[in-house]
């Protein structure tokens, strides 16, 4: 693809322009596509899944602090804070019933 000889750096599709406005473009009606299948029972992985991509992909912060609290509470993994230095570690006191976050 052009794309690539415009930057033979591009990482990702989604970065260059010219497909970054053919995607912004169309996801009115992709959503309306994958909306309509899921509504319909119709299975539609590819669709579906390259839409999650596609907006996993924009979002700069993903809301997995359910994951990390599960992670935390079966076996202690600890976590981070987006809200803290990068490195620095928490931890929950599960049994405790006020559950206090200690640093790990």
């Amino acid at each position: 693809t052009d794309a690539y000889t415009r930057d033979s750096e591009l990482v990702n599709l989604l970065m260059d322009p010219y497909f970054r406005k053919q995607i912004q473009n169309g996801q009115e009606q992709w959503r309306a596509v994958v909306s309509l299948a899921a509504q319909n029972g119709i299975a539609s992985p590819a669709f579906m899944s390259a839409l999650a991509y596609y907006d996993s992909y924009r979002t700069a912060v993903l809301p997995a602090s359910l994951i990390q609290a599960q992670r935390d509470y079966f076996g202690a993994h600890t976590y981070e804070r987006v809200d803290q230095p990068r490195g620095k570690f928490f931890h929950v006191d599960w049994p405790d019933t006020k559950r206090p976050q200690v640093d790990a």
